[in-house]
């Protein structure tokens, strides 16, 4: 017998309010939830700080080869992307990608970071820079492990990684 998930349903019809499900938002749409949270987090929390950055690595041609993208918020560091292409692994660009990251987060005030990786990805590369994990998620994908890592104090000597 399925369960009623909503405890209220009389309520909501009372009140004309319609919940809807979008897989295509409006970019506005999207724009006003996020402004409302950020408006309710910084009535209960310090002001947000949300700021973004990216680190590039380009061939002579100007292609891009590797890099890395992710956020300052709250006083830590998260590193959303990380990737170095195939020929050039192994060399420590990986390394100093993350190095120079750290490093903007300190000039920005951050004193933690945190990322996620894959079993498939780079777990023992982020171990080795000084990550720890501190959550799984098994099964996503199917077969597969997510973890999340986190390095609760930037500007130390990390050990040798490519």
């Amino acid at each position: 017998m399925p369960t009623n998930i909503d405890p209220q349903p009389d309520e909501i019809e009372r009140s004309g309010v319609q919940i809807t499900l979008e897989d295509q938002p409006a970019e506005a749409d999207i724009r006003a939830l996020v402004h409302n949270l950020v408006a309710y987090n910084d009535a209960h929390a310090e002001k947000e700080d949300w700021r973004r950055f990216a680190i590039f690595m380009r061939d002579g041609r100007g292609e891009i080869v590797g890099g890395l993208d992710g956020y300052t918020h709250w006083g830590w560091l998260f590193i959303s992307h990380l990737w170095v292409a195939e020929a050039l692994r192994g060399r420590g660009y990986g390394k100093r990608l993350v190095a120079l990251a750290e490093g903007e987060a300190l000039q920005r005030g951050c004193q933690h970071a945190y990322l996620d990786t894959f079993d498939f990805q780079a777990l023992g590369f982020y171990q080795k820079l000084g990550y720890e994990v501190f959550g799984t998620l098994d099964g996503f994908p199917l077969g597969h492990t997510r973890y999340y890592l986190q390095k609760r104090s930037l500007g130390f000597e990390i050990s040798s990684a490519s």
